[in-house]
Parts: C-alpha cells; structure tokens; sequence
C-alpha cells in the first residue's frame, strides 16, 4: 500500500488503534517497522472487535506499508474459545531467547496474557498468564491495580511490564491502586521477579506530584532514550498522549509534557491553545526511533463515534535536555513536514474538523458520540475484508453551514487552480483558505448531484508551505471524496 506519505498511513479502510511502532529485523535480516495495536471494527459497536493484525514497512520508507496478515486471532487465547472478548492493545518484544513475546488483555478479565512466535510477524500462540511467584495471577492479589494496556521494555536483557487504568477514582486499599505500576520480569517472561512499584499517579493521587491536570489514566508506553527511560501515557483528559521521565525504570518519575493531542487541544501555533479543531476522543500510542528520526504514533476518531480509530504518526524532536515539544495533528505524517503541493489528494486525510459555529463544539475535552452538527469521515462499505485489497477510500460526510475541514501541510508552487470532488444534496460555495480563520483567497460554487462530481475554480495559493482550510457556506450536506491543487 504506497501512499505518497499521508496521515492516516495505512489504508483508509484499516482501523488499527493503540499503535506500538516496534524496529525488528525481518528474515532477511533488514529492519522494518512493525505496527502492533488494536483492531477496530468499521462502524463497529465497541472497541477492539477484530483479530489483531500487523502491518510492516521498511525503516527507510514509512510510505511503503505491507499487510503481514492476522498474527493472533481472540479465539487462540484459551479464556476466550467463543469469541466473546475482545484484543485489547497489545505491545511486543523481543525476548531472551531470540523469540517475540506479544502481550495483551481480553477486555472482560483484567489479567495479562503473553503469546510468543519464532518471527515478528508471524502466528503467535498463546504461552501463559503473568503472574506472581506464589502462582496467583497478577492483577489478582487483594490491592492489586486492574491489568490493562501492557508495555514492554528489554533493557539489557533485563524485563519490564507495566500496566494499569486509573479511571479517576479514588479507592483506599491498596497503596498502587491509584497509579500505573511497574514490575520486573525473570527470565520465562510470566513471572513478577520484583513488584509491583507504582509508576504515575491517577487523579486520585496526582496533589502534589507534579502531574496535577495530566495524571495517568491508561495506555502505558515506555522506552530508553540513552540513559533516560520514557514512560508515554494517555492521561485522564484522554485525546493527549504524555510523557514522564526517570533515570529508574521503576521509579521517581518526573511530569515532561504533551506530546499530541487528537484534538489538538493545547496547540497554540496555528489557533487558541484551548480551540479544537477535531473530534478528540481516548488516545493511545508511542514514540520510536525510525532511521535516525523521532516519530510519535498515536491515533485518530472517525465515523463519528468511539469504535472506528486510526493511526497517525508526526515526526517529533527530543532537544539535548530530553524535552519533546507538543507536535500539532498534520495530513504529512510520513512525508515528515508537507506534502506536494500539486495533484489530488483524498478528503480522509483531513486532520482539523470542526464548525465555525463555536455552539457546535461540545463543552467537554472529547466528543463520546456522532455530533448532529459535525462533520466525520467514514466509508461507504461495510468492514473490508483486508485479505481482499479493496480500495475503498474514506470520505467526508455531514458537512453543514460553517463547517471547517482542514489539511495541513502543502509545499505549493504556481497553484493557480482547487478543485473539489463532492456529492450529495446541497446549494451554496466552498470558501478556500490558508488558514481557519483568514480571509478567503478565493471560492469554489457547489450544487447538488447524485453523482461524485468535480467543481473548480481558479484560485491562486501562495507559494511556500501552506495549509489548505475549506469552509463550507450554504445548504444541504454535502459530501467530499477529495480535493486537487493544480
């Protein structure tokens, strides 16, 4: 599948949440980069209702994603032989002992199950329970946090696993009950050899801290960026990802900051840091070093509801003090910093999504439900069949009076024409931006068709890298399939 580097990275079709980007050397010895995560349904009714599949591409070409199939199905983990539960999301490493150790939790038993395989990509199968030396499950014990969200880390061929949610509550027995936790592994990659230590704090244990208004609610990440390890997290605002860093992989970490909202909310660059400008919703995701570059994976809401995510990347930086400055949404993803600013792009890969009509905006940080007077991207088909190759691809629909739709960013040169693809019932125009709230540079006149239909003006864009904002003026709801710069 070989985009020309745009968010989302994978199909538009492909709904793959709580990405772990891992760099694992293939069976010819090459590194690729492999995605482990979730697997939504499309217009699915609750999360993670799919088997888990993995997607790969090579180290030096995010652009040039492969399907390596369905690696682990709900059905192969023993609790679960009627398909009743679902794959929660997963993280992988790689063991001792040359093999791949998935971990995961079926989301109706808060315990931590591992699968191993002889390949990063291959067909796991279930290995055991990770539990305590006394036997009883971890997760089990009278004051133990409920598992959820496992992550890994090989430091040395030393083994980490942490876990947790933290749903703002505060429960008086257990001293871990209100934080993420922390445990070392031995050697088997099951049983707890020392822990649990309580990592971040929830809401419930977050005065005094230092991550007051960012406490850790579930999603756990980690990582060892030379001599400092990571710990990435959703906090309880949940379309942020954050980070914290220690000098111990089970102890004293300090709050650093947000790295991506999926709602952008804390960006302030390009509009009011508390504006968002797409329908954010729980995140979840991590950081990865790719060929010398920083990225962060995380992953966006469609289809107007919680069930249908997918995943984004951004190129981020990490400066000589270890800080990771606040990354906006952007369509580039893989193409690091803009897209070409000639030819025609799908309407999916939009990242800002919103109404100029601030009574349109919910009052809360994230959008639960399909918002009336919003717009969301979603498909026409039902959930592909990925073993098919369909090329289904994702459209806007819903577009009413003084809705935004928004892409970023363009590297434009001598564009003197936009053209849009749309269709649907509707009357009136399309103003064309570089940015949501500047003056329009020029407009595009729509009316309805049953038909996908193109409409164009000439309108020239600055040269140099621009966003390209469409605010929709009139009646009618039309739908967008794609936009071209010529």
């Amino acid at each position: 599948m070989k985009n020309s580097g745009f968010n989302p990275f994978l199909p538009s079709w492909e709904y793959i949440p709580d990405g772990e980007p891992r760099v694992f050397e293939d069976s010819k010895n090459e590194k690729r980069v492999y995605i482990y995560g979730s697997h939504d349904r499309f217009n699915g009714y609750a999360y993670c209702m799919n088997d888990y599949v993995c997607w790969s591409a090579p180290e030096n070409d995010l652009t040039d994603w492969r399907f390596e199939g369905v690696i682990y199905k709900k059905t192969d983990d023993p609790y679960n032989k009627d398909a009743s539960m679902h794959l929660y999301a997963p993280d992988v490493i790689l063991g001792a002992d040359g093999r791949y150790y998935l971990y995961y939790v079926l989301d109706k038993i808060n315990i931590i199950s591992a699968a191993v395989c002889d390949t990063p990509a291959g067909k796991y199968e279930h290995y055991g329970i990770v539990r305590y030396e006394d036997g009883i499950m971890l997760g089990r014990k009278e004051g133990d946090v409920p598992q959820f969200d496992p992550a890994l880390l090989n430091d040395s061929g030393r083994f980490y696993l942490y876990s947790g949610q933290c749903a703002g509550r505060v429960k008086p027995a257990g001293e871990n009950q209100n934080y993420s936790i922390g445990v070392e592994l031995m050697p088997d990659m099951l049983t707890v050899k020392e822990g649990p230590f309580p990592i971040i704090p929830g809401k419930g244990a977050g005065e005094g801290s230092g991550f007051e208004g960012h406490e850790f609610f579930e999603a756990s990440s980690i990582r060892k960026i030379h001599q400092t390890y990571y710990f990435i997290y959703s906090s309880f605002l949940m379309n942020e990802l954050c980070y914290a860093t220690s000098k111990n992989p089970l102890k004293d970490f300090k709050y650093g900051g947000v790295i991506v909202s999926n709602a952008d909310l804390g960006i302030d660059s390009y509009k009011p840091a508390d504006k968002m400008t797409y329908h954010g919703n729980n995140n979840h995701g991590s950081i990865q070093n790719i060929n010398g570059n920083w990225y962060v994976f995380y992953h966006r809401h469609t289809n107007g509801n919680e069930f249908s995510r997918q995943a984004c990347l951004e190129p981020i930086k990490i400066d000589e003090s270890g800080y990771i400055k606040q990354v906006e949404m952007t369509s580039c993803g893989p193409a690091f910093c803009s897209l070409a600013g000639k030819g025609e792009y799908p309407a999916y890969i939009a990242c800002n999504i919103f109404s100029m009509d601030e009574k349109a905006i919910p009052s809360k940080p994230y959008w639960p439900n399909r918002t009336p007077d919003l717009p969301f991207i979603t498909q026409d088909s039902p959930d592909i069949d990925f073993s098919q190759n369909d090329d289904e691809t994702g459209i806007i629909c819903n577009i009413l009076d003084n809705c935004v739709i928004g892409f970023k960013y363009f590297d434009c040169k001598e564009v003197t024409s936009v053209k849009i693809k749309l269709r649907g019932y509707c009357k009136g125009f399309f103003e064309v931006k570089t940015s949501w709230d500047s003056e329009p540079i020029g407009k595009i006149d729509v009316i309805s068709s049953n038909i996908w239909k193109y409409y164009s003006a000439q309108i020239k864009i600055p040269d140099g890298k621009n966003a390209i904002y469409f605010v929709y003026r009139g009646s009618g709801t039309p739908v967008m399939g794609s936009f071209a710069l010529e």
